[in-house]
């Protein structure tokens, strides 16, 4: 409820004045002596002289809400239309052994991965997002969804696994990533590849999956993770008392640069090259603001008019009035 008109509650003091001048001038006229051997029947007065002053009160109850009617009283009704302009995004994450390697917080590539990935999904508003994983193959763990609590649990979930093939296939990874967003309607459509190999295995070379890409103007993202050079994989094997033992083997960490560069130029996504999971964070808020979801939001308030209903209680308090003065009271006060 608000007032259109707020300054028509000026009148209200000329309407305080004018009931205080009445009072006083009432009391005036009304003075007698009073007897202390009168009857108390006499002193207290009947039932008309207790209403005596009620006729005076409603009329300034009149006059209150006639004011607060010039007042113009309304209600508002809001309406809110939002124009979304939404991003199809899928995240390809690599989960080779070679992620394992324990060169970043807060226990090694992908564990790092998958913490500054699920800061990225909180921070994105009507986006449909989905998760690839891919080592030697590549399976869609979850579509492109609105549905964030399910992503997020399947992120959760991801581990590296035996039951795949060895290897990075970074062909195979983005076509799979490529065909969950190719029937998407989505005027931005976007695949953030994140890996600390070079392709060495796959069905689908990566220049074909890059061609299938562009085709459908899909921008690639891709990250290289983790340090290069000498690494040490850890190894879990169990011992004779079936005992989990955690070894280390030295490997090779290596990420084909070049590719990843050419993808993601070619597409008119960027590459990024991080060793740590800081440059990590910062690539995904710099990702964050490059692919942002447009969304105009305009307000509509209709206003309606409440004076009605409070016209009813005055024509009621002021016939009360007068019926009061006029037919129950000797006299009209």
């Amino acid at each position: 409820m608000q007032l259109q008109s707020e300054y028509a509650l000026l009148f209200l003091l000329p309407v305080f004045l004018l009931m205080y001048w009445v009072y006083r001038n009432k009391k005036k006229r009304s003075s007698y002596l009073v007897f202390s051997h009168l009857p108390p029947v006499l002193r207290n007065g009947g039932l008309k002289q207790k209403l005596a002053k009620l006729p005076a009160l409603l009329n300034f109850l009149v006059l209150t809400l006639l004011v607060f009617i010039l007042a113009r009283p309304q209600s508002s009704e809001s309406k809110i239309k939002r124009n979304v302009e939404g991003i199809d995004i899928v995240v390809a994450l690599d989960i080779s052994d070679s992620m394992l390697i324990e060169d970043m917080q807060p226990v090694n590539r992908l564990e790092a991965s998958k913490e500054v990935i699920k800061r990225f999904i909180q921070g994105r508003l009507s986006d449909r997002i989905g998760l690839v994983v891919f080592s030697g193959e590549s399976y869609t763990r979850v579509p492109p969804t609105l549905d964030y609590p399910i992503l997020q649990k399947s992120l959760k979930e991801v581990t590296t696994t035996n039951n795949m093939k060895m290897g990075t296939a970074i062909g195979v990874a983005l076509g799979n990533a490529v065909s969950r967003l190719q029937d998407s309607k989505a005027r931005s459509r976007v695949v953030i590849l994140l890996t600390d190999g070079a392709n060495n295995t796959g069905t689908i070379a990566p220049e074909e999956a890059l061609s299938i890409a562009k085709g459908y103007g899909i921008k690639v993202y891709t990250i290289g993770m983790g340090k290069e050079g000498k690494a040490m994989l850890p190894v879990y094997r169990k011992d004779v008392f079936g005992n989990t033992r955690k070894t280390y083997q030295q490997m090779t960490s290596s990420v084909n640069i070049e590719l990843l560069q050419s993808i993601a130029d070619e597409t008119g996504g960027k590459f990024y090259r991080t060793n740590d999971e800081k440059a990590l964070e910062l690539v995904f808020q710099q990702i964050n603001q490059l692919e942002k979801t447009k969304i105009d939001i305009k307000q509509y308030t209709k206003y309606n008019e409440e004076y009605q209903a409070y016209l009813k209680y005055l024509g009621i308090l002021l016939l009360s009035s007068i019926l009061i003065s006029n037919f129950y009271l000797r006299r009209t006060i």
